[in-house]
Order: C-alpha cells, then structure tokens, then sequence
C-alpha cells in the first residue's frame, strides 16, 4: 500500500512538473527579446566650432579632435499573445542614455540641486500592437511605430549599412529613426510589401536650416501635439532574387502643430511637407549594393522662416526654449550609393565569416532651393567613405572606415587667383572611425 501511495505520488508530481516545462516552454517561444548597438571611435581632422562654417578661414588649422561614443543602443521585447494579437516594442538609448542627479551643493548655502551626469537621450521608439488576419497578408498595428519613409528609418538596425554611423544625408534631412503614434495597415501579398499609416503632423517650429525636417516628430511636452495629421506609405517588391526595390513617401501640414496660436494673417498658411524616396538593395554575387534617391518639398517657407525668426526675437531670453526659430529652406535632397564585396567568399575556409570591402558616396542638401539657400551654402555637403566590415559571427560586425566630407568649390569664372572668393569657401572635413556592432535575437 505504501509503495502503491508513493508511485502515485511520484507520477502526479512528475506530470505536474512535465505540465509546467511545457507552459514555460510555450512561454519562451511566444516571447522574444533582441537587441542592436554600435561602440564608435572618430578622429576628426577638422574644427570642432559650431563657427567653422561662418568664418572658416579661422579654423583652417584647427588641431584634430577625438569622440568615443554609443550612438544606439536599443532593447526589443516581443510577445505573441495567440489568436493573431502581437505585441512589440523598442526602448533605444542614444549616446548612452542621460543622466540626472540631485546633489547638495556646499558652495550653494547646502541647497539642493539637480545636475545633468551625462548627455544622451531615452526613447521609446515602438510600442505598438498587433492584430494578424489571413496569415500576414493583412495586419492593423498601432502605437508608436517607426516612419518607413527612406531607406534609413526602414533599415536602420547597424548590419544594414556598411559605414560606422547610420548614412549621413537621409539622417540630416529627416527624423532617424523617425516614430509617431499612429495607425497601420501592413502586409505581404506573394512578392510585395505594403504599408500605410496616419499619423501626427510634424512641427514646423523645430525644422530648421541645417537640418530641414529632422527634429520635426520630437516634442517638448509629455505628449505630442496632433493639430496636424499626416500619411506615409511604403512598398517594397522582391521579384528578382537578391534584390528589394523600395518607394515611399510622406505628405502632411506641418504649421499650428503645436500650443501657440498664430494670428489670423496665417490662415492660409499650411507648411505642407512632401517626401518621396526610391531605395534599393542587391545582395547577389557575394556583393551588397545599396542606393537611395530622397526629394522633400516644404510650403511657405518664407513666411514660415518669417514667423520662426519673429517669435525667436520675441522668446530668445526664455530658458528651455526648445524650438529652431530658423530659416527653412523649400527642398531638401540626398541621394547614395554604396558598394561592398564579400572577399572570404573566395577562401572556403573562412567562408562561415564575411570580410566586406565597400566604398560610399553621397550627397545631401538641406537648402537645396529657397529665399535663404545663398546664406547656407555650406548646407550642400558631398562625403566619401572607404572601409571594411568584418563579421566574426552572424550578430557581430567590425568595421572601420575612412570618410572625406567636402564641399561645392565656387564657379572661379572672371575671378583673380588673388581674389578670396577664388578659394573654396569651406575646409574639408576627413575623418577615421573605428566601430563594432551588435544585432540580433536573444531569445
């Protein structure tokens, strides 16, 4: 009898814990969890003033300056939740994060007082839900969602790109990586992608002159303003083997998106911003070849500028004023390509690591048209790059790169060689980096 009662009980506390491993294991494998980040190093042979491009005779031979960084770092958490709901989200920490802390200050009377440790910011860049119909060819998400308008925002995790830092034109002329609460509709139908969201319009008070429209989507306040909507689509095709096709675009009114009111002689004013963006990838042959095409169009620039510059004069004394109050040029442009090969494809031995060899060359422009373009001239930027990617393991790469940044020289025509408008107004600006990356699933 006790032996019969001591089987039972082994049995029972057997398929008690075999029941248990089996709701843990269904957990672990609905629940996944990833992460991204790059660890840089720059020597920048160039000045490091904010003057540089006002007087740059003065800073022609600057001494060279050195930066360690981490641009991104970013922590994904999904879940699916059954029955066709997900759940996603990313917490990205850029520069490493920022700190506060209240200290007691001796030489304040012992007052206490809050010190910024470190710079950096914290955000949230997904956060959304997800309801699957008709095995993923059709999905509603919502929540804070990433913008997938141009290559970088649609591409941005670290082993897509070849150089150190993400590509330089679409993160000046746009938010990278842009996100907004919104709504989408996405899916994949045999060799096309699609989607489709509504969104908040951005905030022309934040464009500004070097950077167009790319701190449009942040806000000051513990919500973002929506007296503006917006839409963006993407479409992706695959037909060819190897290689992904993509256009987007962007269309929406970005005036009166924020808590000021402007008077009645801007009732006719919109800022409507218009972005379209062509991009591709070929990953073929051993090669890696990646372009983008990116045109944006901003409405009443001028008067907007105007606006922007009049409420700078108005505020200018106000501390945490966090707007551009800037000039706004009317078109933005970048355009790259990039090109790498895979030179361990040729050594079978090394042929479970890839050791990339890539060349880059872009060009971006923040005023590329407009009242005020002849004062930013030094806004129309050319940049060369030459390095390697070497990748150890699949979710690691090593790279390190060589990158020439320059500028449009003058039209010389009639001009004596003595003349300061002969020379080339701006000083290059070289640099070396060194980075490693990591991107890839945990869980």
């Amino acid at each position: 009898m006790k032996t019969t009662i001591i089987l039972t009980a082994a049995l029972a506390m057997s398929c008690l814990c075999a029941t248990a491993q089996d709701e843990k294991d269904t957990t672990s494998s609905r629940l996944s969890i990833g992460a991204y980040g790059e660890a840089v190093m720059t020597r920048n042979f160039y000045s490091q003033s904010f003057n540089r491009y006002k007087q740059p005779e003065n800073y022609a031979n600057d001494k060279s300056h050195g930066r360690f960084d981490l641009p991104h770092v970013s922590i994904n958490i999904g879940y699916d939740l059954g029955k066709g709901w997900s759940f996603g989200s990313e917490i990205e920490f850029e520069h490493g994060g920022n700190g506060t802390a209240v200290e007691i200050e001796a030489e304040e009377a012992g007052e206490y007082e809050a010190e910024v440790e470190k710079g950096g910011e914290v955000n949230i860049e997904q956060f959304w839900i997800n309801k699957e119909f008709m095995g993923g060819k059709f999905n509603i998400k919502a929540g804070e969602l990433v913008v997938p308008v141009g290559y970088s925002n649609s591409h941005h995790e670290p082993d897509l790109f070849f150089t150190v830092y993400r590509p330089e034109g679409e993160a000046t002329i746009m938010p990278n990586t842009w996100h907004q609460l919104g709504i989408s509709l996405w899916g994949r139908l045999k060799d096309w992608k699609y989607e489709a969201q509504l969104l908040s319009g951005l905030n022309s008070e934040s464009f500004s002159a070097e950077n167009f429209v790319h701190y449009g989507a942040t806000s000051p306040y513990e919500f973002k303003v929506a007296n503006n909507y917006a839409g963006a689509v993407r479409i992706d095709n695959y037909s060819v083997p190897g290689l992904r096709i993509g256009l987007s675009g962007y269309y929406g009114y970005t005036f009166r998106n924020t808590l000021r009111t402007p008077g009645a002689k801007y009732d006719d004013v919109t800022g409507a911003l218009g972005i379209v963006a062509l991009d591709f990838t070929l990953n073929r042959w051993n090669w890696i070849v990646r372009g983008n095409v990116d045109y944006a169009r901003f409405d009443d620039s001028d008067v907007i500028s105007a606006y922007n510059q009049a409420n700078w004069t108005h505020h200018k004394y106000q501390d945490g004023n966090p707007h551009k109050y800037s000039n706004i040029g009317s078109n933005a442009v970048a355009y790259a390509i990039e090109a790498g090969y895979n030179i361990f494809s040729q050594i079978p031995k090394l042929a479970d690591e890839k050791f990339y060899v890539f060349g880059r060359f872009e060009h971006y422009n923040t005023m590329a048209s407009g009242t005020y373009a002849s004062m930013y001239k030094y806004a129309k930027k050319y940049r060369c790059a030459f390095g390697v990617n070497y990748s150890p393991v699949k979710q690691i790469t090593i790279k390190g790169e060589y990158s020439y940044r320059f500028f449009e020289k003058p039209n010389n025509h009639g001009l004596n060689s003595d003349s300061p408008l002969y020379k080339q107004p701006y000083n290059n600006e070289p640099s070396i980096s060194l980075g490693v990356t990591y991107c890839g699933w945990l869980l």
